[in-house]
């Protein structure tokens, strides 16, 4: 848990679990959600993403724990919460048989707070023609058109799950620093959902890692870096199995030379290599990517770690 909470979160998450009969999709997720930040969420596939940003929705009940989005219930505030809430996944499923200003026309009408220009501003912005068809549109454009959906209401909050999967870069640079940072910009939150690790060290202002169903990292992306040490050790004639190492979140390499990825200061680790004549080679600062993987697949049962506000 997070020692300084932050005063009224867009989102509240506390001690989520959810199972699908034998297997647990998440394991005691708690994590806040600042207003007017990019929380990138990050996971391998199967990680448990999507079922969090389901109880977000409102499309699963918790089992254990709590879940609310603006203060509220988003289970028995449905009407309210989605009123203000922006969604696109990617399965991006819109009516094949509507054209694009059809599709505007009929979104409206769930949205009180619809802004017609800025939904044309936003179609002329991402090159859709008025009169195409659903089913005609290019992937790109399907992602847009639907990107175009979740925003032109102004939502308050907006949850991109998998956004860019399978799109060219041209579109997904589009989608993640033009769309993305401009609805930051404006004071608005983002929850954005990716396996892809550019995506979410691009356009992030926060971070979290989920893996097996458990938040394992949350915080700011320059703490996370600052946070992680890789260390190449020279060990001749050892392997570095059961030993204790303290700090030591993953050990790759061998034989002979190793590289450790490690969590904190690294002198306790020194000390304990120079204790098994091993040397130091290198101690520089960890990459994001291996300090997901690090996480991911980490050497034991480790707490969730969270950067204090």
């Amino acid at each position: 848990m997070n020692e300084n909470p932050t005063p009224d979160p867009v989102v509240r998450v506390r001690s989520l679990s959810r199972t699908y009969g034998t297997k647990a999709a998440l394991r005691d997720v708690s994590l806040e959600i600042p207003r007017g930040v990019v929380l990138g969420l990050v996971g391998a596939n199967g990680a448990g993403k999507t079922t969090l940003i389901k109880h977000l929705l409102g499309l699963l009940r918790a089992q254990q724990g709590s879940v609310e989005v603006f203060g509220l219930n988003p289970v028995r505030s449905a009407v309210e919460v989605l009123g203000r809430l922006g969604y696109l996944s990617e399965d991006r499923d819109l009516p094949p048989w509507m054209t694009v200003s059809e599709l505007l026309r009929y979104s409206r009408a769930f949205y009180p707070r619809w802004d017609p220009e800025y939904a044309e501003e936003l179609r002329t912005r991402f090159q859709l023609a008025a009169s195409a068809r659903i089913r005609h549109l290019s992937k790109g454009e399907l992602a847009k058109t639907g990107l175009l959906v979740a925003l032109a209401h102004r939502p308050e909050l907006l949850v991109l799950d998998e956004p860019s999967s399978g799109l060219d870069p041209i579109v997904r640079r589009a989608m993640l620093e033009a769309v993305v940072r401009s609805v930051a910009d404006e004071g608005r939150t983002v929850l954005f959902s990716s396996h892809l690790l550019d995506e979410i060290a691009r356009v992030s202002d926060r971070v979290a890692m989920i893996a097996q169903g458990r938040l394992v990292l949350e915080g700011t992306l320059p703490w996370i870096l600052e946070s992680h040490r890789r260390v190449v050790v020279r060990l001749p004639g050892q392997g570095l199995a059961g030993a204790a190492l303290p700090g030591v979140l993953s050990i790759a390499g061998g034989p002979g030379e190793w590289t450790l990825i490690c969590n904190g200061g690294t002198a306790a680790l020194v000390e304990s290599l120079r204790a098994m004549r091993g040397e130091v080679v290198e101690d520089s600062v960890a990459t994001f990517e291996e300090i997901f993987h690090s996480r991911v697949s980490p050497l034991g049962n480790s707490a969730p770690v969270t950067q204090n506000r």
